[in-house]
């Protein structure tokens, strides 16, 4: 059995800074008062690591305990709202921000849109952290859909409207609803000015959106599948989704147990992918479970 892990697999770029950010605050930090507001990334196992290390997970609920101590908290890849900056600077908490460049990127362009009196239109699922800062920095006065029959129900077509999307959203669904928004603008304005209307702007993720054609060419070339990813990761999901329209012999694990020894029987070539969460070293200890299957 040929065993092979997706060389274009492992940590994107934006996860791989927010990791190394951590990893150095630890490092200069051994007093056991480093926190993260919520789960760095969502993979379990890359948590496990890091708590090993010593990085404390807490809740937005906990922040307020935390006043008096000498303190840092990080911000994870996925941002916060204005408040969260606010209610830390109020407790005087340190705050290490680990946003994603993209996703800072992404609020600044929601807030400036918001501020010239646009109705803001956000692709992406509305308790997901991302979607939650986004939501922040415009008061939470915009409209987060994740479907075409969402968009003709909540989207005011009269207004003046930019549609932008979570960076880890479906590159395919973005533009199934971008090209049902500007046929409905297009309805009520005139052709020639609908542009004046409707602003639309591909935020997505190019590290995720490039890997999607890389993942179908590795999802064929191989008999079987395993997809390793946490199972909260709206990246894995997508990523997945792809895998299986590729191969039919794709299965997602979030944990080497759930791997089944009938899934390798009579198979030829292995492929072992993941999400952009996923770390490279979980892959590495995948491959050598399914190597066991292969010498029993």
């Amino acid at each position: 059995m040929i065993i092979n892990i997706d060389e274009n697999s492992g940590f994107c770029w934006g996860v791989v800074r927010t990791v190394e950010i951590a990893e150095k605050t630890l490092s200069e930090n051994h007093d056991g008062n480093v926190y993260i507001l919520g789960e760095i990334i969502h993979n379990p196992k890359e948590v496990e690591r890091l708590e090993r290390m010593g990085l404390k997970t807490i809740n937005h609920e906990h922040l307020a305990d935390l006043k008096g101590e000498n303190v840092k908290v990080l911000i994870r890849a996925h941002g916060e709202p204005p408040s969260t900056y606010q209610k830390a600077k109020e407790l005087g908490i340190e705050l290490i921000d680990a946003t994603c460049p993209l996703v800072t990127a992404l609020q600044n362009r929601v807030k400036r849109f918001y501020d010239e009196g646009y109705q803001i239109v956000i692709l992406g699922k509305p308790h997901h952290p991302e979607i939650i800062g986004l939501r922040g920095v415009c008061n939470d006065e915009c409209v987060v859909i994740q479907s075409e029959e969402e968009a003709l129900e909540k989207v005011d077509f009269t207004r003046k409207t930019i549609f932008l999307s979570q960076t880890t959203m479906s590159k395919e669904k973005f533009h199934l609803i971008r090209q049902l928004l500007e046929s409905k603008v297009k309805e009520i304005h005139s052709f020639e000015n609908y542009k004046e209307q409707l602003v639309v702007k591909d935020t997505l993720c190019r590290a995720v959106i490039g890997r999607e054609d890389n993942l179908r060419k590795f999802a064929q070339e191989n008999d079987v599948v395993i997809f390793v990813a946490g199972r909260n990761s709206s990246n894995g999901k997508n990523l997945f989704g792809i895998c299986c329209q590729a191969n039919p012999n794709s299965y997602f694990i979030e944990e080497i147990a759930e791997l089944k020894p009938e899934w390798f029987r009579g198979v030829q070539k292995v492929g072992i992918t993941g999400a952009t969460s996923t770390p490279r070293w979980y892959m590495e200890e995948v491959k050598k479970a399914i190597e066991q299957f292969a010498s029993n």
